[in-house]
């Protein structure tokens, strides 16, 4: 890659100082990276803010081999270069693209395969709420879970990024989804979004109203984030036949099961994390959402939530944001 003059050898970057609150976010100069071969250096417009970069601003959650130090997985901007063998994109190409990391920073490298086309009419910023929660979503609920049309989805933390995306992608697919929130404000915002039902899981049990919404059947795809004793309680919610996927475990990584109810309702639990999978297996979404899901989003059939932008240089402030547990919809920075 010959570096064109328009390619600054600097940059600024949100690095971790130190494993700890928000405040160990701070600004740094970094060299801008090359593009290796099959990569494209985008220039960074809009970065999202996901829980996982939270976890691994704490230090709970180190980058995997080879990926940035740098939090930051998903950005949306312009290609800036591409390295050999690059076939797909070229200068000045809008691209949204899921990252192992370094997405709080102006400029990143990532594999051709991993960036997706923004949608027609689509902002940097809504672009770049798109990738981690759709290929999440794509894989954990339809591929891992295995929902279909005229199926139950229960979503937990229904107003998160994960939990907006999760509901406009199932009803859009054609399921019924019942989701659960911590506040009314947060339930009326699933509704809006095509959930059947929303529990407010601070005054209500979830597990009743699963089964009060679906006569008593349960539900088919259980997607959580929380773990801890949610893991019996989507036992009981399941339907017979239900597959429960894990994709986080906020209140816990360890908790006791009754396999008995696991085998009487002939119940699969699996679970994945996205971040350290190849860049192979990531361009297979990235394929499959084009093909199935970039059409609906090209239409504004369903398009991201959002809850607050902040400037890359006020990161932590988009950090405590997300801790506070307040926002419905993503959270992103600026990098404009």
């Amino acid at each position: 890659m010959a570096r064109g003059s328009s390619i600054p050898a600097k940059m600024t970057v949100i690095a971790i100082s130190e494993p700890g609150g928000p405040r160990v976010l701070k600004p740094e100069q970094r060299d801008v990276p090359r593009p290796g071969e099959g990569e494209i250096l985008i220039r960074i417009r809009a970065a999202g803010v996901n829980r996982p970069d939270v976890q691994q601003r704490k230090g709970l959650y180190p980058p995997p081999p080879g990926a940035s130090d740098l939090p930051g997985l998903e950005v949306a901007g312009e290609v800036a270069a591409a390295g050999a063998g690059v076939r797909r994109w070229h200068g000045g190409d809008r691209v949204c693209a899921l990252t192992p990391g370094g997405g709080y920073a102006e400029y990143v490298t990532v594999h051709e395969s991993n960036a997706l086309p923004i949608p027609a009419g689509f902002t940097f910023t809504e672009a770049s709420a798109l990738p981690e929660n759709y290929f999440t979503i794509w894989h954990n609920v339809f591929q891992r879970g295995g929902l279909k049309a005229g199926e139950t989805l229960l979503v937990h933390g229904g107003s998160s990024g994960i939990g907006t995306t999760a509901i406009q992608l199932a009803s859009a697919f054609g399921a019924f989804v019942v989701t659960t929130a911590g506040s009314a404000e947060k339930c009326a915002a699933c509704l809006k979004l095509g959930a059947v039902r929303a529990v407010n899981y601070k005054e209500e049990d979830f597990v009743e109203a699963v089964k009060d919404a679906t006569n008593g059947k349960g539900a088919d795809v259980i997607l959580d984030m929380v773990g801890g004793d949610y893991v019996m309680r989507n036992y009981h919610a399941a339907a017979v036949e239900g597959r429960i996927v894990q994709i986080a475990t906020q209140m816990g990584a360890v908790a006791s099961a009754d396999f008995a109810r696991l085998m009487v309702k002939r119940l699969t639990h699996t679970g994945s994390t996205l971040r350290p999978r190849s860049i192979a297996f990531k361009g297979e979404i990235a394929a499959a959402l084009e093909a199935q899901v970039w059409p609906l989003l090209g239409e504004r059939k369903i398009a991201p939530v959002m809850d607050m932008i902040f400037p890359l240089t006020e990161a932590w402030r988009a950090h405590e944001r997300m801790e506070e547990g307040e926002h419905i919809g993503k959270i992103m920075l600026d990098v404009g």
